[in-house]
Order: C-alpha cells, then sequence, then structure tokens
C-alpha cells in the first residue's frame, strides 16, 4: 500500500465506525424518562407481541397467578396459556381472551368454557394489551427512575432502569396486588428502546411475604387473527 492510499485509509476509519454505532448511540442521547415513554409507544404501536409472565413463587395457601405465555394484541385479545394455584392445586389451562370475555380449558375438560379471571386472582389477559392501565402504563407510572448496568444477551447490549410503582397501578396488571403499597421495579430496554423485560416486586397479597414477578416480551410485531372459540 502506497503512501497516498495509507492515508486515505486513516482518515475515513473514523467515519466507518461513526456509520456502525447504530440505534445505541441515539438511545443514549434520551433521558430514562424519554427512553421509557418511547417503549410504552412501541407496544401500544405494535401489532402484536410475544409475552410470558412468572411468578418466583406463591405464599403457602394463596390462590393467584403462577405464570402465563401467549400473544396479546390490540384487538384487545391474548392467545396462550395460564397456570394458577387455587385450593391448594396447581393447574394450567388453554386460555383465549377476546371482546371482554375469557374462555379456558379448565382441567379434566375437553372444551373452552367462559371464566371470571377475578375467581383466580388472575386479570383479564386481553387487557394486558391497553393503553391506559395495562403493563404499558407501568413505563410512564414509575417513580424515582434510577438507570442502572447494562446487562448482555448474547450479542446485544440492553439498558435498565428501576424505581417503585404505586400499588393502584400494579393492580391494573396483577389485581391481587396491595393497592395502598409501593413495588420495586426494573424495566430492560433494547437499544431501539423496545421493552424486552419488567420485573415486580412487592406485596403481591395480603398478609404474606413479597412476590416477585418477571413478565418478558419478544415478537414483536407478530400478526394474529385471534378468535372466540
Amino acid at each position: 500500500m502506497n503512501r497516498a492510499a495509507g492515508l486515505l485509509l486513516a482518515l475515513l476509519a473514523p467515519l466507518a465506525l461513526a456509520s456502525c454505532g447504530g440505534g445505541g448511540d441515539e438511545a443514549t442521547d434520551l433521558t430514562p424518562e424519554e427512553r421509557l415513554a418511547e417503549a410504552k409507544t412501541a407496544l401500544d404501536e405494535t401489532s402484536g407481541v410475544h409475552i410470558t409472565l412468572e411468578a418466583d413463587r406463591l405464599p403457602p395457601g394463596i390462590n393467584g397467578l403462577l405464570s402465563a405465555d401467549g400473544v396479546g394484541t390490540h384487538a384487545p385479545a391474548f392467545e396462550g396459556d395460564i397456570q394458577v394455584t387455587t385450593g391448594g392445586l396447581t393447574a394450567k389451562a388453554a386460555v383465549i381472551a377476546v371482546d371482554g370475555t375469557v374462555y379456558a380449558v379448565l382441567p379434566f375438560t375437553t372444551d373452552y368454557a367462559p371464566i371470571d379471571p377475578a375467581d383466580y386472582q388472575a386479570p383479564d389477559p386481553a387487557k394486558l394489551m391497553s393503553g391506559e392501565g395495562g403493563l404499558s402504563s407501568l413505563l410512564t407510572s414509575v417513580e424515582g427512575i434510577e438507570e442502572g448496568d447494562d446487562v448482555r444477551r448474547g450479542e446485544e447490549v440492553l439498558s435498565t432502569f428501576s424505581g417503585t410503582l404505586p400499588g393502584d397501578v400494579v393492580a391494573g396488571v396483577i389485581p391481587s396486588a396491595q393497592t395502598d403499597a409501593e413495588f420495586d421495579t426494573t424495566f430492560t430496554l433494547d437499544d431501539g428502546n423496545q421493552l424486552t423485560e419488567v420485573v415486580i416486586t412487592g406485596p403481591f397479597y395480603p398478609n404474606a411475604d413479597p412476590v416477585t414477578y418477571t413478565v418478558g416480551f419478544d415478537e414483536y410485531g407478530t400478526d394474529q387473527d385471534i378468535t372466540a372459540p
């Protein structure tokens, strides 16, 4: 390589590096509040998303929601599986929630039938996608936001933000949450400001130790037509 060519490469190298920065650099120019607001918009505007929800445990003798796994859309609708504890037993059921009704295939049955999720201290899963009172509302209701350490998921570097949520806001997602309490909450966002995970810890059940619920999000842009069974 001659001297002129070497000089040209040296001059172009910083430009090449800058062009490879991607959306991450833009994300760091925003405040934590702005990034969380963008994450709410992304969740509110996606056609559908895969949602997982899991409790670390439930206190003894408590009837409540253990886990959920399915697709939520802004119809609003949800299709997937939920797992609850009731009467000391754990039950898993296929669920479809649409048009204000929740249908489930209960244990020892083969057909969907309407249920009242309040009987299991669980939410109507379709309402999780609501822009008001649903999961996205958590992002703009958090108080005392602090930016945490970045975490790595494969080759992707994710950002974390922590704060507290009022109990009445959390109860919109998990109805058993004690409305007069505060819940420690951590959000994880990718460099495009899409919410990938929220972890909520606090008094979800009366006269019981705190419980942690972890909610995961992926497959943004899912297009699924969910109809009543």
